[in-house]
């Protein structure tokens, strides 16, 4: 463990990469006062208006219309007039979004589904994606975890569906990082077999895990009795930990379930502690704001989780409604540390898929062949029958009819992921129903 951890540090060091620096940033800010916190953030937000202000069409109408920035000068004290950032105008000003800077940042472009449904085109840069991992091997150590642990992660892998094997560069990091990889889209009674006896063989120290894939883990392991060496931790993200399920997995598994929180859109954003007592946010790299439906702070209730990301020049989300829904808490942990925390997640919906043999396959497959179609206003993916998916569609021009080539697409890999006999039929409407909380679920199991 030390030599790989020391190979990691070399290689950051040599390639001149930002991730040590934010590293002892963090560590600096770990246990600040609330002051500090709030004097830190205030700098970075303040540099981050000024910058989006004189390089981002969008930012350069929208800070000076209502009063952030006035004669060049940033004042805080209206930052809560910005209006929203919401996916519906990412859509609509496009490249207005980026920084005239941008491609001199080494930018390079991602996509999302978020929790409503809708995809969006976002630019991220070098500097973010530092911090992002910079923010991810916080948190692993805030668990008592560093590089080189036995780790297994329980992950998604487009590239092991279609063709069956890692890619080089995933096969180096892995390696590098003691990392098992073992692919969470196909889950049934076999291939949980072979999980248990690689979990057994490699004894691992930790999991990454999408929180549904730990509990179909822990489900197999309550159904059966099988020995299964207890690893130290598990680390669960993409959908809510609900107390039920944290129980039934540290049951199971016979150790602690950790949660984590973060989107594509904002990368690694909160995390608990050991205490277990709400997620920690990255106040060094994002400030996160809680509201009500009227866009007031709450402080102990649920809301609506808006983001603005501090270290993202290319293409700045300045408070970006991310889609999801959390309780905010202004209590102090007991580990000390003060940054602003969420009670619990409250919205997020994607799962699992189900087929006639009983075996599970992950959803987010199918909702991956969706992003990237610039037509698409809004998507819903509902499996009514083992083998039948209805895929409903929302066309940001119902006039043009939509491109054969991405539907021929999209039921190609739903049928690889589903099976060749799946029958995929498409809905073309006005709207797509939301449920009664105003969440969009953009994936849907009517399988009993």
């Amino acid at each position: 463990m030390a030599l790989r951890k020391a190979v990691i540090d070399a290689m950051f060091y040599l390639s001149g990469s930002g991730i040590p620096r934010n590293l002892k940033e963090i560590k600096r800010y770990e246990y600040a006062s609330n002051q500090e916190l709030r004097a830190l953030t205030e700098e970075k937000l303040t540099k981050l208006l000024i910058h989006a202000y004189e390089n981002v069409p969008y930012y350069h109408r929208i800070l000076e219309q209502v009063g952030v920035v006035v004669e060049g000068t940033v004042r805080l004290e209206n930052f809560g007039c910005v209006p929203l950032l919401t996916k519906e105008i990412i859509r609509k000003e496009g490249a207005n979004l980026y920084a005239k800077d941008y491609k001199t940042r080494k930018p390079y472009h991602n996509t999302s589904g978020g929790s409503t449904g809708e995809p969006i085109d976002f630019v991220q840069d070098k500097e973010y994606d530092q911090w992002n991992t910079a923010n991810k091997l916080y948190f692993n150590s805030v668990l008592g975890k560093e590089p080189g642990w036995r780790e297994i992660k329980l992950w998604g892998s487009d590239r092991d569906i279609i063709k069956g094997t890692l890619g080089p560069k995933d096969r180096i990091i892995n390696y590098l990082y003691n990392r098992r990889f073992f692919n969470a889209y196909r889950l049934n009674d076999r291939t949980l077999s072979e999980l248990v006896r690689l979990n057994n063989s490699f004894r691992p120290r930790a999991y990454w895990s999408y929180m549904e894939s730990a509990l179909e883990l822990a489900d197999f392991l309550s159904r059966n009795e099988i020995d299964f060496h207890p690893p130290d931790i598990v680390i669960s993200t993409i959908a809510p930990l609900t107390e039920r399920v944290r129980s039934k997995i540290e049951s199971a598994m016979k150790c602690k379930v950790y949660d984590q929180y973060g989107s594509r859109e904002v990368g690694a954003l909160a995390c608990e502690c050991r205490r277990q007592n709400g997620l920690h946010c990255f106040d060094w790299s994002h400030y996160t704001e809680v509201l009500d439906e009227n866009n007031k702070p709450v402080t102990a209730e649920a809301g609506k989780i808006i983001v603005t990301t501090l270290c993202n020049y290319s293409m700045p989300l300045i408070r970006y409604d991310i889609g999801d829904v959390a309780e905010a808490d202004s209590s102090e942990c007991p580990c000390g540390r003060n940054t602003f925390r969420l009670k619990k997640i409250l919205g997020r919906t994607l799962g699992y898929f189900k087929k006639s043999d009983g075996s599970l396959v992950h959803s987010h497959f199918i909702v991956q062949s969706l992003f990237f179609k610039d037509w698409i206003k809004k998507f819903q993916i509902i499996q009514t029958q083992y083998d039948r998916v209805l895929i409903k569609l929302e066309k940001k021009d119902r006039s043009t009819p939509p491109p054969p080539d991405d539907l021929e697409d999209i039921t190609e890999k739903t049928r690889i992921l589903m099976g060749r006999a799946c029958v995929v039929d498409f809905e073309f409407v006005e709207e797509i129903t939301k449920t009664q909380s105003g969440k969009l679920l953009y994936t849907i199991c009517q399988v009993k």
